[in-house]
């Protein structure tokens, strides 16, 4: 911060200064992140009690801020990058990935739409595309045709934006006018990840709609299960419409039966979404 109290601002030359300082402590804390533990030593509310009880009036010397991160904040960090870090899934960070999310953050790009930033929307549908090949997945996904995609915040709402999409074409975009009318039935596991249930409860969907197929022996998906209880629910006069399939759950790091479940999905027209968040990237 600037010496003047009142300011909060940061002079060029104090960003640039302050800003290579930053980097080297990030540098080496690449190389020393496994000297610290894991988890976090904390006890609940440790953290709090050290900040302060209102908001800070002025701005304090960049030195000083670091100085309080190292002894108040540090302390309470699970090390996510330390190479002894083996639990919820990878999250592991770069040197080239740190520096291009300094680069954005910089430039404080919005990218709600193409004319707010062509680049952005351009760079983000177009390194999507060459995912795309990556995967091996058909060209009919790729922005060039009628696909395309978007790089979603989390896989919570990735799945969120899967069940509305679904939703809509199911009932031909008149849910988003009048509301679902009940009849709609979606499908996961029971080791599928709580985002299924926010997402059913925030489309209005409901839980009681939302139907969880039993696992086999390796916790994955019982694929005749879930044909079977399409089938259940299509004669109760119901509407089945949305199937969430799992590379890799959470709990267990089970693998759905993808192929066995697209093709349910493909007889019953259902729409597919396969969460890959834990395993997918294997």
């Amino acid at each position: 911060m600037m010496k003047d109290k009142q300011s909060f601002h940061m002079s060029p030359d104090e960003f640039r200064r302050h800003g290579y300082a930053l980097i080297d402590w990030l540098a080496d804390y690449s190389v020393n992140a496994e000297r610290y533990p894991v988890l976090s030593q904390v006890a609940p509310g440790a953290i709090r009690s050290k900040l302060p009880d209102a908001a800070p009036k002025a701005g304090e010397p960049f030195a000083d801020i670091m100085a309080d991160f190292e002894r108040d904040i540090l302390p309470g960090i699970t090390h996510w990058q330390s190479p002894n870090f083996f639990a919820y899934f990878p999250a592991n960070n770069s040197g080239p990935s740190i520096l291009g999310e300094l680069l954005s953050a910089g430039l404080g790009v919005q990218g709600m739409l193409w004319l707010t930033s062509p680049a952005c929307t351009e760079l983000e549908t177009h390194v999507l595309d060459w995912v795309i090949d990556m995967l091996g997945l058909p060209a009919t996904f790729k922005s060039t045709t009628d696909g395309g995609g978007v790089i979603q915040d989390s896989a919570s709402s990735a799945t969120l934006c899967a069940l509305l999409t679904a939703r809509e074409r199911a009932t031909r975009f008149k849910a988003k006018q009048s509301g679902p009318d009940g009849r709609l039935i979606a499908y996961c596991s029971t080791e599928t990840h709580s985002s299924m249930d926010k997402a059913c409860a925030i489309a209005g969907i409901g839980l009681k709609n939302l139907r969880k197929i039993a696992t086999d022996r390796n916790l994955a998906m019982d694929s005749a299960a879930l044909a079977d209880q399409i089938e259940t629910d299509r004669e109760a006069g119901l509407n089945p419409f949305f199937v969430c399939a799992t590379i890799g759950t959470t709990s267990s790091l089970a693998l759905d039966p993808v192929p066995a479940i697209a093709a349910i999905c493909n007889e019953h027209r259902l729409w597919l979404h396969v969460d890959a968040a834990m395993a997918g990237m294997f």
